[in-house]
């Protein structure tokens, strides 16, 4: 049995997980010097090692509102730019950057960071981007697989609408999302499969980990998992915005999503509508045609969540078409500090 901690905190219940790149103060450019930003911060706001040393992890502890979520992220943020700006440095949130090559991005060097490389290759490699991470807590692990096939056809909303890498090492590509086909080179990575019960999802785990193909659960890199380890609902799939309102935003409509999941009987989400709707979603963001999670319509992705306003994507590239690239790394920075 994996250990689990279902119910040991409060239904709804937040954990939010920001990853933000930590640039050059002159060129803009992505420094890898987390060691040096971790340092600095001495323990003020929750920092935290990524696979890249040009990336940070701020945390926030656990939160009982989206209120609380953004109190905490505006305060990491804040005291993460000032350690940056004592040492040289600048802190950035997107997606991605719009000019650094993901492989040339020196790898902490930690043996978890090490030994995933080593295993994953060059897709490991190409991972220099970056995502909102949401865990809710849910009461037990029942409740846990009914959110987890609950939300898993909106999360192409929640890519659509949180869209934020449209440039990829230092090329526009096409993408709203250029994190999102990134993500899918992973192992184990998109959707999960349907397997209909929390205990199916548990002794398959246990099934990787007797034949060597994945250590535990922490080895599977869905765009939502379980969390059997903070009593959670992983939500996996957003692109890290840039402002830090919008995190927030965000995870409102997530907690909304697990409530309304956990308001209904158990439905398994149809895999095939989710491949379609992902990539959509990655392609077109706000304006994707997605097939509704009640499968009998098409519907635009911007009209299921019209208050988050505009895509942060789109900003990108009306700055990078009128100021180049170097004018979007600017305008990164600055939206990133807290208001």
């Amino acid at each position: 049995m994996i250990e689990q901690r279902f119910g040991e905190s409060p239904p709804f219940s937040l954990g939010v997980e920001e990853e933000l790149m930590i640039l050059d103060a002159e060129t803009l450019e992505q420094a890898p010097r987390v060691a040096d930003l971790v340092t600095a911060v001495d323990g003020s706001v929750p920092l935290k090692t990524e696979l890249l040393a040009s990336v940070v992890e701020s945390t926030t502890s656990v939160c009982e509102t989206p209120e609380q979520v953004l109190a905490e992220l505006r305060a990491g943020r804040a005291g993460a730019a000032g350690a940056a700006e004592s040492i040289g440095l600048r802190i950035a949130a997107a997606g991605s950057h719009p000019l650094s090559f993901p492989e040339d991005q020196p790898v902490v060097p930690e043996e978890r960071y090490l030994a995933f490389v080593e295993y994953a290759g060059v897709s490991a490699r190409f991972q220099g981007v970056n995502g909102l991470h949401v865990h809710v807590g849910v009461p037990d692990p029942d409740k846990c697989y009914r959110a987890l096939e609950g939300v898993l056809p909106w999360l192409p909303v929640l890519l659509a609408l949180s869209a934020n890498s449209p440039y990829f090492a230092g090329r526009e590509t096409g993408l709203l999302s250029s994190r999102a086909p990134v993500l899918a080179q992973l192992p184990r990575a998109g959707a999960p499969p349907a397997f209909g019960s929390y205990a199916a999802w548990e002794a398959w785990v246990e099934r990787l980990g007797r034949l060597g193909v994945a250590a535990d659960h922490t080895r599977i890199w869905w765009d939502l998992r379980p969390a059997p380890q903070f009593g959670t609902l992983e939500i996996r799939i957003p692109d890290q915005p840039t402002a830090v309102e919008r995190t927030a935003a965000l995870v409102e409509l997530v907690v909304a999503l697990c409530r309304r999941a956990l308001d209904r009987d158990l439905r398994v989400a149809d895999r095939g509508d989710y491949l379609h709707n992902r990539w959509a979603a990655m392609r077109f963001g706000p304006a994707a045609e997605l097939i509704h999670p009640d499968g009998d319509r098409i519907v635009l992705a911007g009209e299921l969540a019209a208050d988050l306003g505009p895509c942060e994507a789109e900003r990108q590239l009306e700055v990078g078409r009128a100021s180049g690239l170097d004018g979007v790394c600017a305008d990164l920075v600055e939206r990133s500090l807290p208001s």
